[in-house]
């Protein structure tokens, strides 16, 4: 049953005493903290949006402020530092395992693993790349069911196969978290407890003066944003949630994407962790040529540690995209040990970790947000590994070329997890690249009398004014191009079998 879908550290109001004891005692925290850094007009600027907060929510804004500051900490401290490219070593055995290589579980064993497990889905993602304006998690991706949709089915699946009680819990972000509890409602009364906490709400600040963009806690909503997933470890903690599922005797969680359809949760890499007795695994899968840019896991002065292309030196970039020398990228699929999770966090360990710089425009002005990625705290962990894993564990939707591929009838869907047709002659996905014209949802629905047979295509551009009428078939490489002033509508029942379409192809309606 839907249950606690409110972040209750910022939501519950305690007596009047008891409430300004807490926020008196993280407000010096955060005052000391910040002011040791040098950045003295940050910490200032930071300190007096505290001052401004609220009573009921002032303990909580501090809380995060205090995280913000050690994150731009991190963020000035690592500059000019960089990963040693020769000190970089390829994954050996003791840092890489293969799924087809893990011991198999008898399915009987499933529910007592079960017990020890709960699911953690992130999802604070906006579905603004596709033209959406609400959470990408309630898009339909297939058989009109929604991302969060098909989780919950799967979780409701576990459930009922094995007896269990697998929680499912949302990371929602300022962004996502009212619609969120609105969508879950609808889930009261199915087999899955499901519960939401919502991560960090950081300040954007300017590039030139390196100061929050608003001088108000509420202000513009342009003005915020949500640090990543690697914010999962300290927000899961800081909401309570991590010893709350400890005290529930859950011993792992498994964190994924919501929008990764390939996520599911696998019993022989849960039974690998509690034999081996490990506190972090990280889902691997092989490249493509379109996974160049993805973080790769390397061994770097005798530990795991997740390698981004941002801390590449620009002279090896070409290298790094090699498909020869780093063969693996991360899923992003994770599992970790709770009470290990527990420690990290409360050793603030994760604010060691590196920092992205991505560079934004917002309410005008050119600013800087800093994130962390989850994978990169591998590095942190006592004993952690990667798990090379099949590519069907990876099956994000980024796009509405993404969204072409997984609502065809390449997938077929079982207990809210999609597998590829048996029909399928080979088991690679087909290339798909549709233009702009497809970029948004609304366009891509009204492009598309119906989604094409692909079961046969090995690769489609499309790009301009195109349609698609209802039964086509795409086989082969299909390659269609309307220029500009131009259109082209594939009619009904085509059959398009390694073919060029070029020029103008109009079908009136009579």
């Amino acid at each position: 049953m839907s249950s606690d879908q409110q972040n209750k550290g910022a939501d519950e109001k305690p007596s009047q005493r008891h409430e300004w004891t807490k926020i008196d005692a993280t407000a010096a925290k955060f005052s000391s903290s910040t002011f040791s850094t040098g950045d003295e007009n940050l910490a200032k600027a930071l300190q007096d949006m505290v001052e401004k907060c609220s009573p009921a929510n002032k303990a909580s804004f501090a809380q995060e402020m205090e995280g913000f500051q050690q994150l731009f900490a991190q963020f000035r401290g690592q500059k000019g530092k960089t990963i040693e490219w020769s000190k970089i070593n390829p994954p050996n055995a003791s840092i890489l395992a293969y799924l087809k290589d893990l011991p198999r579980v008898d399915a009987g064993g499933y529910g007592d693993l079960s017990k020890k497990l709960c699911v953690l889905k992130l999802n604070g993602g906006l579905g603004t790349t596709m033209g959406c304006t609400g959470p990408k998690s309630v898009i339909e991706v297939h058989s009109e069911l929604s991302f969060l949709d098909l989780t919950v089915a799967q979780i409701e699946h576990l459930n009922a196969a094995y007896d269990a009680n697998v929680p499912l819990i949302l990371m929602n972000s300022f962004n996502t978290h009212e619609e969120t509890l609105k969508v879950v409602k609808k889930y009261d009364n199915i087999g899955a407890q499901i519960s939401s906490f919502n991560q960090s709400r950081f300040p954007r600040i300017a590039k030139d003066s390196l100061l929050p963009l608003s001088d108000s806690p509420e202000g513009d909503k342009e003005a915020w944003y949500p640090p990543g997933h690697g914010d999962v470890y300290r927000a899961f903690v800081n909401s309570g949630k991590c010893e709350e599922m400890i005290a529930q005797g859950k011993e792992y969680v498994f964190i994924s994407n919501i929008d990764n359809l390939g996520a599911t949760v696998d019993f022989e890499i849960l039974n690998y962790m509690v034999k081996e007795k490990l506190d972090f695994c990280m889902e691997l899968t092989d490249k493509t040529r379109a996974d160049v840019k993805g973080g790769t896991l390397i061994e770097y002065e005798g530990k795991p540690r997740l390698f981004e292309i941002a801390q590449c030196p620009p002279s090896k970039v070409d290298e790094f995209k090699s498909i020869k020398k780093f063969k693996i990228f991360n899923t992003n699929n994770l599992w970790v040990n709770l009470k290990a999770m527990l420690t990290l966090v409360k050793e603030n360990r994760t604010k060691e970790l590196d920092v992205i710089t991505n560079y934004k425009k917002a309410l005008g002005k050119d600013c800087i947000q800093l994130e962390t990625a989850c994978g990169a705290a591998i590095q942190f962990f006592e004993r952690a590994k990667g798990i090379n894993v099949p590519r069907n564990r990876f099956l994000p939707v980024k796009s509405t070329s993404d969204l072409f591929v997984v609502q065809s009838n390449l997938y077929e869907l079982q207990h809210g997890s999609l597998s590829m047709n048996k029909k399928r002659a080979f088991p690679s996905v087909p290339l798909v690249n549709l233009g702009e014209n497809f970029k948004t949802v609304t366009n891509y629905n009204n492009r598309l009398k119906s989604i094409p047979d692909i079961l046969e295509l090995d690769q489609l551009t499309v790009s301009g004014d195109v349609t698609f009428g209802t039964n086509v078939a795409l086989k082969g490489t299909v390659i269609i191009v309307a220029n500009i002033g131009n259109r082209i509508d594939i009619p009904d029942g085509s059959v398009l079998e390694n073919k060029v379409i070029s020029g103008n192809l109009r079908i009136l309606d009579h």
